[in-house]
Formats: C-alpha cells, sequence, structure tokens
C-alpha cells in the first residue's frame, strides 16, 4: 500500500479567526511569501456531511510545476487532513453517492502505478499522460483507474447507485483509420476538419466495496460499454436521483466560441443510452455545475444550471450570472431569484431542495437561501467578506464552504447548517503563512461619472497607512470584463494588490461598467464602447481620488491583465498623467484578434456585429489608432501559446511603442497561454519585473 500523508490539525487553526495584530508586530509580505499561497479550486462535502473532499493548486518549485492534489477532511476523526492523491495531477473529485468512494480524474502517468489489466490491454499505447478516472475508497487504500483510453477523459458522473461511472471521451479512430489518415496527410493539421465529437461510455465499479478498495489482483472488468455519441464536446455530465437519466452540457469541440449551435444540455436514457435527446438549447455555454448533485431537483424533473450570457431563448449578452431549471421532458427554462440584481457566484441544492447561494453585491460576495422558483432571496447571517464554493450535504444539514476576505486569508470552513455560517469552523489551514504577516487593510470606495452613475471600487493601503494621504497610487484593473474586485482574499500573478500594497503602493481596484454584482444594465453598459465608456469610469475615479488627497497626482500608475490589460492599453492613449504601465495579454486591436482568439462571438457581440459591419466600432475602441499619443513607458507580458487574447497583440503594442521611442519591454513566457499555468516561475517573474518597473518609472515607494 502507498504511503497516506496525515496532517493532524495544529492549535494554530484557531489564528484564523483572530483579528491582526497592530502594525509592526508582524513581518511583511515578502515576494516568496507571496508565492507560496494554496488555491483552493473545489470542495466536495460528503453525503452524510462528515468529510470534506479539497482540491488545491500549489506551486512545485523543484519541478517547474503546479501540483493539483486531492485531500480528505475527515471530522468524524477529530479533525483531520489527509493527503488522498499523491501524483500532483488529480482534480474534478466526486463522491459516490453512496458516500464510499471517491471518484476523480488524473493525467498522471499509468507508469506511476499502472495496474493489472487484461492481455490485449497491455498492447495499448497507455502510458501517455491523458486524464483518466480513477477511484479510491474513502476510507483509505490506492486508488486505482477506471478509464483506459488513449483521449483525454474531460468529463464522468457516478451512476445514482454507485455501481458504475460514465465517462466521455473524443470519438476514437480505428488503427486503420489512423493509418489511412497518416499515410495521406502525414502531420499536416485539418483545420476544423481533424476535430471530433465525443462519445460516452459507462463501465461497472463493482471493486469499489463498501470499505476499501479491492487490491489490484481483484481489478477484473468488463469493457466500456458505448452509451452515446455526439458531435459536439461534453463539458459535464450528471446522473438523475432516480437513475433513469444522464444529463450533459456541451459546447464546441475545439473551445472556441464563435457559433451558438454546439451549446446546449441534453439527457439520455440510463441503463442503456441511446440518441442523446435536446432539453435545451443555449447561445451560449452553461456554466459548470458545483458538483452531480447540483445538477438535478431531487424529483429528477429538473435541471438547474447558471448562465452568464442573457436568457436560455436569446439574443447572446454578456449580462450577470443567472440561475435557471429547465424542466424534463418539457424543455421550459424558469429563472430563479429574479429580482435579485447581483451576480451569482456559485449555488448547492440542499436536502430539502432550497438552494444555498453565493452571490455578489458590490465588493461582497454573500450567503442566500433560495426556497424555490418563485421565492425571491434571504440573505443568511454571516461574515464580512467573500464566501465561494458551498457544497451541502445530501443527508445532513451541514455546508462546507471556501471564505476569505482582505485580511483573511482562503481557507475551508464547516458549518452545522445554512443558518450556522457565522459559526462555521475553520478545516484547513493551507495559507496560515498568511496570518502571521502583516496584510494590507482594504475599504471601498464610491464616486460619480460624468453621466450620474455611482461606481464602486476598492483601495487598499500599505500596511501602517490606513487611509493616509498622497500615496503614490497603482490602478489595477481587473479583467472580464465580467468580473468585479472586492473584499477577498487572493495571492497569484494576476491579483497581486496585496503584494503592491506592501511595496508602499495605495492600490484603486475600479469596478468600472462592465463588472459585475450591479445589475444587468451596469453590466452590459460597456457595449459597444468596451474601452472609452469604462476608460472614462476608471479616470473619473481616479480624479476623485487625486481630488479628495488621498493620490499623489505626481506618482499615478496603471497595470492590468487580459480585458484589464486591453483597458490599461487604451488609457495609456487618452491621458499622460501615468508615469508606469504595466500590460499583459491585452487588446491592441480588435480585427485580428477577432480572427484568431477563442472567443470571436463574444468580441462581436461586444462590439456591436462582426468586423465588417461595425467597422468604426473596432477602430474608435482599438489602442492601436492613436498610440501616437502615448508617452507612458510601459511594461508588455504575455504567454506564448495564448489563443485567449493572441499574443500577437503583444507584439504589435511592443513594436508600436518601439517605434515611438517610448520606454517599453517585453516578456514573453514559453509554453504559456492565457492562464500562466504551465510554470509557476513564469507568473513570479512577471510580478516581480512588474514591481521593479513601477518603482523605476513611477517613483520609489516611501521608506518603511
Amino acid at each position: 500500500m502507498p504511503t497516506i500523508k496525515r496532517i493532524v490539525f495544529l492549535s494554530s487553526l484557531s489564528l484564523l479567526s483572530t483579528l491582526p495584530l497592530a502594525y509592526g508586530q508582524k513581518p511583511l509580505l515578502s515576494l516568496d511569501d507571496f508565492f507560496d499561497s494554496v488555491d483552493i479550486r473545489a470542495i466536495q462535502i460528503s453525503p452524510d456531511g462528515h468529510d470534506v473532499i479539497i482540491e488545491t493548486v500549489r506551486a512545485d518549485w523543484p519541478s517547474n510545476t503546479f501540483r493539483n492534489d486531492l485531500w480528505l477532511y475527515r471530522d468524524m476523526d477529530g479533525g483531520s487532513l489527509v493527503l488522498i492523491t499523491q501524483s500532483g495531477h488529480d482534480s474534478g473529485a466526486q463522491w459516490s453517492p453512496d458516500g464510499h468512494s471517491i471518484a476523480f480524474l488524473s493525467d498522471r502517468k499509468v507508469a506511476d502505478a499502472k495496474p493489472k489489466v487484461p492481455d490485449h490491454r497491455e498492447k495499448e499505447d497507455i502510458g501517455n499522460a491523458v486524464a483518466q478516472v480513477y477511484v479510491v475508497s474513502a476510507r483509505g487504500g490506492e486508488a486505482l483507474p477506471v478509464s483506459f483510453s488513449d483521449a483525454d477523459v474531460h468529463s464522468f458522473a457516478w451512476s445514482a447507485d454507485s455501481h458504475r461511472i460514465y465517462f466521455a471521451t473524443g470519438s476514437r479512430w480505428t488503427e486503420k483509420q489512423k493509418d489511412e489518415h497518416r499515410k495521406e496527410w502525414g502531420d499536416v493539421v485539418q483545420f476544423r476538419e481533424s476535430e471530433r465529437g465525443d462519445t460516452v461510455f459507462g463501465i461497472e465499479v463493482a471493486f469499489a466495496a463498501p470499505h476499501t478498495i479491492a487490491s489490484e489482483s481483484r481489478l477484473a472488468r468488463s469493457e466500456p460499454a458505448t452509451i452515446a455519441a455526439i458531435p459536439y464536446r461534453i463539458d459535464q455530465m450528471a446522473a438523475s436521483p432516480d437513475g433513469h437519466r444522464l444529463a450533459f452540457t456541451t459546447s464546441s469541440r475545439s473551445g472556441r466560441i464563435e457559433s451558438s449551435v454546439p451549446y446546449g444540455i441534453y439527457v439520455i436514457d440510463l441503463p442503456n443510452g441511446g440518441a442523446p435527446r435536446l432539453v435545451l438549447h443555449t447561445p451560449g455555454p452553461p456554466d459548470y455545475w458545483t458538483s452531480a448533485y447540483d445538477a438535478w431537483s431531487l424529483d429528477s424533473r429538473q435541471i438547474f444550471f447558471s448562465y452568464g450570457f442573457g436568457t436560455p431563448e436569446g439574443p447572446i449578452e454578456f449580462a450577470q450570472n443567472r440561475l435557471y431549471t429547465v424542466s424534463v421532458p418539457e424543455g421550459k427554462s424558469i429563472r430563479w431569484a429574479s429580482e435579485f440584481g447581483g451576480n451569482l457566484e456559485g449555488y448547492a441544492v440542499a436536502p430539502g431542495g432550497s438552494l444555498i447561494c453565493a452571490a455578489r453585491l458590490g465588493t461582497e460576495v454573500k450567503p442566500y437561501i433560495v426556497l424555490n422558483a418563485k421565492s425571491g432571496v434571504s440573505q443568511r447571517p454571516s461574515w464580512s467578506g467573500s464566501y465561494e464554493h458551498f457544497s451541502a450535504a445530501q443527508h445532513s444539514p451541514r455546508v462546507a464552504f471556501v471564505f476569505s476576505s482582505i485580511q483573511q486569508p482562503t481557507e475551508v470552513y464547516l458549518a452545522d447548517g445554512p443558518d450556522e455560517l457565522e459559526h462555521a469552523h475553520p478545516v484547513t489551514a493551507f495559507n496560515k503563512l498568511f496570518t502571521e504577516r502583516e496584510l494590507p487593510k482594504g475599504k471601498p470606495y464610491h464616486w460619480k461619472t460624468d453621466d450620474g452613475v455611482e461606481i464602486e471600487g476598492m483601495l487598499i493601503y500599505p500596511p501602517g497607512q490606513f487611509e493616509a494621504k498622497r500615496l503614490p497610487m497603482l490602478t489595477l484593473i481587473h479583467g472580464g470584463p465580467q468580473e468585479a474586485d472586492g473584499n477577498h482574499f487572493e495571492a497569484d500573478w494576476y491579483q497581486w494588490s496585496a503584494l503592491a500594497a506592501t511595496q508602499g503602493w495605495l492600490v484603486f481596484q475600479p469596478n468600472y461598467r462592465g463588472s459585475v454584482g450591479y445589475g444587468d444594465a451596469f453590466t452590459l453598459g460597456l457595449v459597444p464602447k468596451v474601452g472609452s465608456r469604462p476608460g472614462s469610469d476608471v479616470l473619473q475615479g481616479i480624479d476623485a481620488l487625486v481630488e479628495e488627497g488621498a493620490a499623489d497626482p505626481e506618482r499615478l500608475t496603471i497595470g492590468g491583465y487580459s480585458y484589464g490589460g486591453y483597458l490599461t492599453n487604451w488609457l495609456i492613449t487618452q491621458t499622460t498623467r501615468f508615469k508606469a504601465a504595466v500590460t499583459g495579454a491585452g487588446d491592441a486591436e480588435f480585427v485580428v484578434n477577432w480572427g484568431n482568439n477563442k472567443f470571436p462571438l463574444p468580441y462581436a457581440y461586444s462590439l456591436g456585429g462582426l468586423p465588417w459591419e461595425a467597422e468604426p466600432n473596432y477602430n474608435a475602441q482599438a489602442p492601436i489608432w492613436q498610440i501616437g499619443k502615448v508617452i507612458t513607458p510601459t511594461h508588455i507580458v504575455a504567454g506564448a501559446d495564448d489563443i485567449t487574447v493572441y499574443v500577437g497583440e503583444d507584439y504589435l503594442l511592443e513594436r508600436a511603442l518601439t517605434a515611438r521611442g517610448i520606454p517599453n519591454t517585453l516578456l514573453i513566457f514559453p509554453s504559456e497561454g492565457h492562464l500562466l499555468d504551465a510554470n509557476p516561475w513564469h507568473g513570479k517573474i512577471k510580478v516581480r519585473e512588474e514591481l521593479k518597473w513601477l518603482e523605476k518609472y513611477g517613483g520609489r515607494s516611501p521608506q518603511r
């Protein structure tokens, strides 16, 4: 049996709920501290409410990669945390409905723990690092593979009786088809033609016994049975509680959002499958279910889903996330909590059929209860900060969730019920280091624009300088734009306000028009002026802070990534007041990026049409046509393989600035896409160099 790492909780867990000490009694955050944070990617409480699966992501510096680990918090053992996987490549864990087993995806090399398999399987190439389904007992033991495919398994679900697992992979070619393709095409890529749809398989998992996973020698299993095939990619799936249907959502095979055709919610009859039936077509992709238990109503007649592309009936628009159910088989969708003006951040189905939701209003993400489709929302007593990843037990009132605030690092909490959230206790101490450091303080900030709209943002102050005046200021713009900054803790290359504040900067985080948490009209308010409208919001917020004396007008800097990078690029063409800019993965123009990125449909919506239909908008909102006004020294970063925002945009910006003689530098991170999640050193170097650039050109931060 492999070694299982056990972590017994320390008394230091109690520190997570204490107030910070007075300034000066703790050391300040360092760059190394900051990038040793642990991201809690997902959690799921067991059906009986006693245990919680936790998925974490953290940097593995010696191996130049990130680790995805699965942990099990065991409440009945007196409060202990067990690392249940060892490979660092494990994600997407799901409890079996009976609570005895845990299934997950792993792209570990099979050689790491290769099981005994039937002879004909030995000949297959299963040593490649493609994601497969594994199962491990909740009582401990070795995780064993369930699927053996030469293609990634990207979605799976337990059957209602816990005896079967359904999984989806790209449709496979026979060896004859592969040989014929190689002879005709060699290594030529047939764009679009080479994309294949998905096949759903089902396989018995009888070896997942109630108290232990059977030994390798008992891994006798039948061939996976083909359940259904579909010409699209299956993003997620969930079996109905009565065991009669399997629901799944679809998207485009390539991942590109360029047509509304591929998206929808389908069902298949179980156990034998057959042709998938479309229940509801949606113009854009539905959001992922938090878990399979949050997909179906308890009576198996409704499918829940959240959706951020307007109404399911269309047309497509970029509104806030909303909550819907669709009836099966009628296909009628109903919006829940339709009068609520905030943004749905997540939900979980409670045992009685009500929902516990995390929803954003302004800079706070609070817990709410929604009893049924016709009821309103009821906010539950809670702490000030941000709640996420709610998970409700199926046979217990218990609830698990993740919580953080600006001065409270992210951890997992367990409560005895939705009305006991204020009395929840932490069950992890992954980010305990940050309780031992002097963290910045922050507060919301409001200003009015020239057209009478009130805008909100956050101000993050340097430690020991809360509400001080005439501070050097970094305006750090969030991406999306359908996101928002607020009272939450985050420590990574994308959200580094705490580190910038520790270096002496007042960090201004504006929730400009296009942000969520302020109503649909506010979120839609940037269309089609995707740069000029939110850019004006940001500049007027900076004006207000200067006028009030909070910001030093001689030490103003600006930065952002993704949409925040684009808005940074736009704003340095609109004013010469910024002493330095740091930008990443942002548009310099829109036509080429429309043709190269993953989201041409959202681009066309936001800019009022296709490039040849809305040419004036594409040009009027593109920084490249106004680059002749720029005097701001600008630092640029990009992932070499980014197609969310085509990396050519960053090269274009660099060349334009160089041609004009504006100080600039461009860092390209190899093998990285938009999320910079291949090598942790890249994100660390990114922020290290951005801070250096701000200090060099924006004015040295005050001595502390």
